[in-house]
């Protein structure tokens, strides 16, 4: 068992399969962007190694991210190894869903449980000027694919810019009302440096909840209020699926956070707005030993 200093038990890793991405997402990175060489990121050995390790620490669920963790070569057969992996209960993937309509059933045949799939708004127009080249129909037959392939509850993400798409909530908010879907609502977190957004640009869950209510009427708080992952899941009067907030600003969830990444490039990371990191991927590449490896990681979550 991984324990940090607060007593928390550490059971949950995001491995990010690459930096690379097939989007300029505006909130996320530049648009001349520049990614990692292939041979400087963790390869497929090297990341079932590190999964077999935390996974004998404890961990038992597994997120795949990027970048864009689709456009991974080998991706299905390093999906069936992971979830082949004993200790891994559950293995999701957060994605833009671009690739998904091809990718959905082979992903679920290898055993991955869910997606996670980013969408913040159903305007075309506004899609690609917020992603600045995607097209929104091809995350529309992911979306579809994934519920046909079984990777359900959908759960759709939508991070809320001010100038960008507050104006688009109550249509995404809205797919809950016909879909068994679980959209949430993101606020955007303060990457200004990397992305030239400003704190100024974030749209609060208060305010993304004024606009919903404003439309559909009261919010039914589902769970009693407690936290399915890191959102507070609410319901449409007569929706068939559930509204999250993730309140990562104002409302943070610091205290409850049982989560450790794992960079593209083979780095422990505790935190995503702390920059302490633990380089894994160099020792391994220099010969350490399981051992050596593990207690890495153990000091590592300690830390965090």
């Amino acid at each position: 068992m991984a324990l940090d200093r607060f007593g928390r038990s550490i059971s949950y890793l995001r491995i990010s399969l690459t930096d690379h991405c097939n989007l300029r997402c505006v909130y996320c990175m530049p648009e001349d962007m520049s990614f990692q060489p292939n041979e400087a990121l963790m390869q497929d050995d090297e990341i079932l190694l590190f999964v077999r390790l935390f996974a004998q620490l404890g961990f038992h669920k597994f997120r795949l991210t990027g970048g864009e963790p689709t456009v991974r070569a080998n991706l299905v057969e390093l999906v069936r190894a992971i979830t082949g992996t004993p200790g891994v209960r559950s293995l999701t993937m957060t994605t833009n869903g671009i690739l998904l309509s091809r990718l959905a059933q082979p992903l679920a045949e290898a055993g991955m449980s869910r997606v996670n799939i980013s969408l913040d708004t159903l305007d075309p127009q506004k899609f690609r000027r917020l992603t600045r080249w995607g097209k929104l129909e091809d995350v529309w037959e992911g979306i579809q694919a994934a519920e046909e392939a079984g990777l359900t509850p959908v759960k759709i993400n939508a991070v809320v810019v001010q100038g960008y798409n507050e104006s688009d909530v109550v249509d995404v908010a809205r797919l809950t009302q016909d879909h068994p879907w679980q959209v949430r609502f993101i606020e955007m977190m303060p990457f200004a440096g990397a992305t030239g957004l400003q704190t100024n640009q974030m749209v609060t869950t208060g305010t993304m909840q004024d606009i919903i209510i404003n439309t559909f009427g009261d919010l039914e708080l589902v769970n009693g209020g407690k936290l399915d992952g890191e959102a507070r899941l609410y319901r449409l009067p007569d929706g068939k699926g559930e509204l999250g907030f993730i309140s990562s600003v104002t409302q943070p969830f610091c205290a409850s956070c049982t989560r450790a990444r794992l960079t593209a490039d083979g780095r422990l990371r505790l935190c995503l707005l702390r920059e302490g990191e633990v380089d894994l991927l160099t020792p391994l590449r220099e010969g350490a030993t399981i051992k050596e490896l593990r207690q890495l990681v153990l000091d590592g979550i300690w830390e965090k």
